[in-house]
């Protein structure tokens, strides 16, 4: 089981990792290559893609959060 949760832990560290680097910086980043980035709106919360993306990171991190902690207990 443990051996199962260390690669869970290194599959989602990479995914967490690629989340990340597709958010847009100061620059356009990583995710202007795939036109995630951009303008953003006039009213001020992003497009709808931007904030998938932002709730993919969280929850994302979060798994990657409890997937420690249970790494840790066993």
């Amino acid at each position: 089981m443990y051996t199962f949760l260390a690669l869970l832990q290194v599959g989602i560290a990479f995914l967490l990792v690629f989340l990340i680097l597709l958010h847009s910086g100061k620059d356009a980043g990583l995710s202007g290559a795939f036109g995630i980035g951009g303008g953003g709106s006039s009213i001020g919360g992003g497009s709808m893609v931007e904030r998938n993306l932002d709730r993919a990171t969280v929850a994302t991190a979060i798994i990657f959060f409890l997937n420690t902690i249970v790494l840790l207990r066993i």
